[in-house]
C-alpha cells in the first residue's frame, strides 16, 4: 500500500475505485465496505483508493470539544488498512480552508482531477464541502458530467458502522475488552515508547515497562489489570497490563504499564505495542505495598490462565 500525506503527493490514476471516511477502528463494519471497494476494483481492473482525514474533522470544526477520542492513531489505521490489501491511502490534512470548498469544487478538483475516480463507494449520509452541503445527491448529479459511477452503501451497513464505532468506544472505556475486540475483529492495542518510571514495581518483584503515548487523541481503556500480549521488535510476549493512578502509593498521574512475563532486558525508549485480550479486575487501593504484592501474584495467575486458554 502506498501512503500519501496530502492530496498533492498523489499521482492521478486512470481507473480508481474510491471510498471516503475516517475509518476509526477499521472494524468489521468498515471491512465490509472495504471488501466491496476491492471487489469493484477487481471486476473493473482498477486500483483501490481510500481518502481519509487527519485530524478528525470534528477536532477542527469544534476545537473546544476535547471529548472525542480515537480508537486508532493514524499509524495504527494505516497498518490495518495495509493488511486489508488497499492500494492507496491518502491522508488529507483537514483544515478550515479544505472544509470551505464547495461540493462541486471538491468533486471536480479532488475526486476527479486529483484522484481520477471511476467509481465512488459512499454512504447516503456522507457529507462534504462548505457547511457540509455536499452529499450523495450532489455526487449523483455530477456523475455524468465528470464520467464516474456512484455506488451507494446500503443504509443498514452505514448504521452498522456508526453503531460499531460508538459501541467499541463505550466498551473500551468500560473495560469490556472482549466485546470491543469482537466488534473490531482484532485485539485493540496501544502503541508508544517505553518510558523510565520510578521503578516501584521492580522493588516488589513485578517490574513494569511504562508506556508513553504521544497521541493525546488516542482512546485509552478504563483503569484496571488486563491480560495482554506485547510486541517488541516484532516478537510476541505475554504480560499483565495496568492502567490507573496507582492509588496504593497515592499516584498523581495516570500510568500505562506492563509486566512482561519471563523478560529481563533494557528496553527504555524502544517502541512497544500492547494488545488487550481480557479484563481481569478494576484498580484498587490497598492498605500497603505488601497487600498489593499478594494481589499481584493472584492477578498474574489469573492472567496466565486466560492467556493459556
Amino acid at each position: 500500500m502506498k501512503i500519501y500525506n496530502s492530496i498533492d503527493e498523489f499521482e492521478r490514476v486512470k481507473n480508481a475505485v474510491v471510498t471516503i471516511g475516517t475509518f476509526d477502528g477499521v472494524h468489521l463494519g468498515h471491512r465490509k465496505i472495504i471488501e466491496r471497494v476491492k471487489q469493484l476494483a477487481k471486476d473493473s481492473n482498477a486500483e483501490t483508493v481510500i481518502l481519509t482525514f487527519f485530524p478528525h474533522p470534528r477536532m477542527i470544526i469544534h476545537p473546544e470539544d476535547q471529548s472525542l477520542k480515537m480508537i486508532n492513531t493514524m499509524d495504527e489505521k494505516a497498518r490495518l488498512l495495509e493488511q486489508l490489501g488497499v492500494d492507496h491511502l491518502i491522508i488529507t490534512p483537514f483544515t478550515r480552508d479544505f472544509s470551505n470548498q464547495t461540493a462541486e469544487e471538491y468533486i471536480r478538483d479532488i475526486l476527479v482531477n486529483k484522484i481520477g475516480i471511476k467509481k465512488i463507494v459512499i454512504g447516503y449520509d456522507h457529507r462534504f464541502g462548505k457547511d457540509r452541503h455536499g452529499g450523495l445527491a450532489e455526487l449523483q448529479q455530477l456523475a455524468q458530467v465528470y464520467d464516474y459511477e456512484v455506488v451507494e452503501i446500503p443504509e443498514q451497513d452505514i448504521h452498522d458502522v456508526a453503531v460499531s464505532s460508538t459501541r467499541i468506544r463505550h466498551a473500551l472505556l468500560n473495560d469490556e475488552i472482549e466485546l470491543a475486540n469482537e466488534f473490531l475483529g482484532y485485539p485493540f492495542s496501544i502503541s508508544g515508547k517505553v518510558n523510565r518510571g520510578d521503578q516501584i514495581g521492580r522493588t516488589i518483584g513485578y517490574p513494569t515497562a511504562n508506556i508513553l503515548i504521544e497521541e493525546t487523541y488516542k482512546l485509552i481503556p478504563g483503569d484496571g489489570i488486563f491480560a495482554v500480549k506485547v510486541w517488541l521488535d516484532d516478537k510476541e510476549h505475554k504480560g499483565m497490563g495496568y492502567i490507573g493512578h496507582r492509588p496504593t502509593i497515592n499516584g498523581m498521574t495516570r500510568n500505562i504499564e506492563v509486566n512482561i512475563f519471563d523478560f529481563n532486558q533494557d528496553i527504555y525508549s524502544q517502541p512497544i505495542r500492547m494488545e488487550f485480550l481480557h479484563f481481569v479486575r478494576g484498580d484498587i487501593k490497598f492498605a500497603s505495598l505488601e497487600n498489593l504484592t499478594v494481589q499481584l501474584g493472584k492477578d498474574k495467575e489469573a492472567v496466565m490462565a486466560l492467556l493459556n486458554k
